[in-house]
């Protein structure tokens, strides 16, 4: 599998330029089987998403016919209204309209977030073109035992807006995850400024060695691609297996 991580500028509460400017980026790619968006990608990270979250699926509706047009699965988090309540969404649509999503279970309480939106109660994995992927969001790197591997997927991807004062946790992190998990890991998180943060990015994918395979460079609007490889991957499960080992919670 071809993963490409789409390292975005995002432009506060603006759904139309925001899709124009991830469908540009898609499109500056072709090829890849699978395209990666930052949490919130048309809108912004919002805590106070009265006006702000969508209610009719603008942004959904987008991801459909865009991965149909490109064969390609996309991924990525909306603020969303549904039954007069918000979620933080992460949708993974796959070229045949399939939607999964998953609703972000850690909301991030040191910037409000928890005040107007839903947690999520439901740990999700989607699997596609023979890759099984656990869907998380952002703040959710913090708590590895949600991410804990049962041996039921071989990727994760996180979606975020992480400020710029803290991307080194972000960046360990994710290193961690896919070690402690012997998995690969997509981070991807968002460049530019809102009307609380500066975010530089740091986005990467990181094989299950540890190894960085793939990355944007720091405060640039950027993709970057990598190659998923489920033959490696089993091979160094088979032959150094510590996933047998974990710890039962």
């Amino acid at each position: 599998m071809k993963i490409s991580i789409i390292q975005q500028d995002i432009v506060w509460a603006d759904v139309v330029e925001n899709i124009r400017k991830a469908e540009a980026a898609i499109d500056s790619k072709p090829g890849a089987d699978l395209y990666v968006l930052p949490e919130m990608f048309s809108t912004g990270f919002c805590t106070i998403p009265e006006g702000v979250a969508e209610e009719e699926g603008e942004t959904l509706r987008w991801m459909t016919a865009k991965a149909a047009q490109v064969d390609a699965a996309i991924a990525g988090s909306v603020a969303v209204k549904e039954e007069g309540r918000y979620y933080n969404r992460f949708y993974f649509v796959k070229p045949d309209g399939t939607v999964t999503y998953y609703d972000k279970k850690h909301l991030f309480t040191y910037g409000g977030e928890h005040e107007r939106f839903t947690a999520g109660t439901e740990r999700v994995v989607v699997e596609f073109r023979g890759v099984r992927i656990l869907l998380e969001v952002c703040y959710d790197l913090r708590f590895p035992i949600w991410s804990r591997n049962k041996g039921d997927y071989d990727m994760i991807l996180y979606v975020a807006s992480w400020p710029t004062v803290r991307v080194n946790a972000w960046k360990a992190l994710l290193v961690a995850r896919a070690i402690e998990n012997q998995c690969y890991v997509a981070g991807v998180n968002r460049v530019g400024t809102d009307p609380s943060n500066e975010y530089c990015g740091g986005s990467m994918v990181i094989d299950p060695y540890g190894k960085i395979i793939a990355s944007c460079e720091d405060g640039e609007e950027l993709s970057a691609e990598a190659e998923v490889d489920m033959e490696m991957l089993g091979a160094f499960r088979a032959k150094f297996p510590v996933l047998n080992d974990s710890d039962v919670l």
